[in-house]
């Protein structure tokens, strides 16, 4: 059992960055494909970003590529999501998500989930 917890949020001015991070605890951290989605008020959870065991191979959202950046590391057992040139669409609450699969854009996949934490972006 693998237990998330994202820290990081804020509300932050349009052009602003911020730097999300999920602490994992409970497994084997570097076992695990690692992911970020976030979901805004009435919508759908959305992927974001992905990375895998190691932290060679990650996948970004065409809708923030060249903003976001994902990385990891195993040896503190944390995930982080570099949000750079923040814009008000990326509002909304966002969660770091394990799954034992490769890492993939499918939220089904995940087993292990944290609470979210919340950005919010003005202008």
């Amino acid at each position: 059992q693998v237990q998330l917890v994202e820290s990081g949020g804020g509300s932050v001015q349009d052009g602003a960055s911020l730097r999300l991070s999920c602490a994992a605890s409970g497994g084997t951290f570097s076992s695990y494909s690692m992911a970020w989605f976030r979901q805004a008020p009435g919508k759908e959870r959305e992927f974001v970003a992905a990375i895998n065991y190691g932290g060679s191979n990650t996948n970004i959202a065409d809708s923030v590529k060249g903003r976001f950046a994902i990385s990891r590391d195993n040896g503190q057992n944390i995930v982080y999501l570099q949000m750079n040139n923040l814009k008000s669409e990326d509002t909304a609450v966002y969660y770091c998500a394990a799954t034992n699969s490769r890492p993939n854009v499918w939220a089904w996949d995940y087993k292990y989930w944290g609470q979210g934490t919340q950005v919010t972006v003005s202008s």
